[in-house]
């Protein structure tokens, strides 16, 4: 078998890359699995009543897709791979797999915050986990992590409510959070690890 040289060089920072592509394939197929439902969460709200809430849903699908077509590549970088068939797998989506049958924008708009929300959660782990030892999954988990929080924070504006709301207080301490987990690590040179 051939050697991986991205696995070898994060191996050698004190990462457990298969902990790592675990919870990388875990994302990926999350987000797969929110594009999925955030299509049908798009077709629920058709009309009127759910026009500006569909609007976002859709930019928040069309990200959730990018998500899912940035992190296949780092999770092959690793010599990770996807599973072949994602029939189990995709059970791990949380939130967005309790659509009401008949849904609208009230009862919608908590199931899509509260996906955001173990988004964000998922993806501070991912930071956590690389931080100061791979700079290109930590990098890539931290642009995600920022689209989340910001779909978080429009979907709490759709609810007429702040982020600084007692509430939200983990959304808070999340958002909080990237002074802790800093910024992000710059690339430099050839090395992706």
């Amino acid at each position: 078998m051939a050697k991986c040289v991205g696995r070898e060089l994060v191996e050698a920072k004190g990462v457990d890359v298969d902990r790592l592509l675990n919870a990388l394939v875990e994302r990926a197929l999350a987000e797969l699995g929110n594009y999925y439902y955030f299509t049908l969460v798009r077709i629920h709200l058709l009309g009127v009543d759910g026009e500006a809430l569909r609007r976002i849903i859709e930019q928040v699908r069309e990200q959730d897709r990018h998500h899912f077509e940035m992190l296949v590549p780092r999770i092959y970088e690793l010599g990770g791979r996807l599973p072949e068939t994602v029939e189990q797998e995709l059970g791990a989506l949380g939130a967005l797999r309790v659509l009401p049958a008949e849904a609208d924008v009230p009862s919608i708009l908590p199931i899509v915050l509260r996906a955001a929300e173990e988004s964000v959660h998922a993806y501070t782990d991912l930071c956590m986990m690389t931080a100061g030892k791979d700079r290109h999954t930590y990098n890539l988990a931290l642009a995600i992590r920022r689209d989340e929080i910001q779909h978080q924070v429009r979907f709490l504006e759709m609810l007429g409510r702040g982020a600084a709301e007692p509430r939200l207080q983990t959304s808070a301490d999340i958002l909080l959070s990237v002074a802790q987990i800093g910024p992000p690590i710059p690339s430099v040179g050839i090395a992706r690890a």
